[in-house]
């Protein structure tokens, strides 16, 4: 079954804080103004409109409110957005209701409500588990919420899901390391792991201007994420997002100040971490044959060939339609060596 997400976005609504680092707005493409006009009808008309343009087999749609804090909107709201989900959902249009939202707006009542209209997803705003990062970050809470917000989800059999920011001020890699166990331990169903970025208007960005923070490069943050990456696949936790969305506006030139933006982030960290796996297997064999998917080709090579140029003269690469996605079959003098997941 393919996946399909009705995305709802209700820039900055419900938010009671200004973290240093925000400005939905920006990220989202949609303004203020606008998202706080949403009502229930502008969620039947988005998602009859997003509907359309989905098969009617063969699919699992979900309606996702996004880019706000959404348990944070006035009961009323929540409720006429909630009404014309579960409208949504009883008809059979959709199967899932997600929202994103603060930790700190977690409650038993809040989660009767959102189960009463049929979410059964939320994603929390972690961005980090150590106390001083959420401190300078301008959180407004602490890593306790989030503990007890996430049990909380998991005891109402609704899924968790973590979104974390490496790089934000008073970070380091120990310490993004150190809140990815934390959240790991969490249990998770699934992370979004976006490296910070310095968007205009917003407080990091006078905070770069001054010279007080510096952002990870992007070697930096590929190395990293690769790290965090392969911390939540070893516990089973679905990654589903690795990088911000590239849009008109996050992009060079335009509200991106600094940072480390690249449009295929995720690519690009999965092409760092297989051919750094290459490259140990190189200093025990010196050639070795590479079998891929022609899809898969895009990561080994990705950026120009970013990672893989420096090792290609002791590589040969055969592209096969015989090799399953995700794998790279490794041989040495015709013989199958090993296997590795892309």
């Amino acid at each position: 079954m393919k996946h399909y997400i009705i995305p709802i976005f209700i820039s900055h609504l419900g938010c009671p804080h200004t973290c240093v680092f925000c400005n939905q707005s920006k990220i989202t493409a949609v303004a203020k103004e606008a998202s706080s006009m949403i009502e229930g009808q502008g969620v039947l008309a988005t998602a009859y409109d997003y509907l359309k343009t989905i098969p009617d087999q063969d699919r699992v749609v979900e309606l996702s409110f996004f880019g706000g804090t959404f348990t944070a909107i006035e009961t009323s709201r929540q409720i006429e957005l909630l009404e014309a989900a579960k409208e949504l959902k009883e008809a059979g249009l959709i199967q899932h209701i997600r929202c994103s939202t603060r930790p700190d707006f977690i409650d038993e009542t809040i989660l009767k409500r959102c189960q009463a209209y049929g979410m059964d997803i939320i994603e929390l705003g972690v961005q980090s588990l150590d106390p001083t990062v959420l401190k300078a970050a301008g959180r407004g809470h602490d890593d306790c919420s989030v503990a007890k917000a996430s049990q909380l989800i998991r005891d109402f059999g609704m899924s968790l899901g973590h979104q974390i920011m490496p790089g934000l001020p008073g970070a380091d890699p120990a310490s993004d390391r150190g809140t990815a166990r934390a959240s790991i331990a969490m249990k998770p169903d699934f992370v979004r792991i976006y490296p910070t970025l310095v968007v205009a208007a917003t407080p990091l960005a006078e905070m770069y201007e001054r010279g007080d923070y510096r952002s990870y490069s992007l070697d930096e943050a590929v190395t990293l994420s690769g790290e965090l990456m392969s911390l939540y696949e070893q516990a089973g936790i679905e990654i589903i997002r690795v990088g911000l969305q590239a849009t008109a506006e996050i992009a060079p030139g335009a509200d991106l100040i600094a940072g480390p933006y690249h449009p295929a982030f995720r690519e690009l960290v999965l092409s760092h971490r297989l051919n750094g796996r290459i490259k140990e297997l190189l200093e025990e064999k010196k050639q070795l044959e590479l079998w891929i998917n022609p899809r898969d080709l895009s990561v080994l090579y990705a950026d120009k060939k970013r990672f893989f140029k420096a090792q290609e003269d002791h590589l040969t690469v055969i592209q096969s339609d015989a090799v399953a996605r995700g794998q790279l079959l490794i041989r040495r003098e015709g013989d199958l060596d090993m296997t590795l997941c892309i």
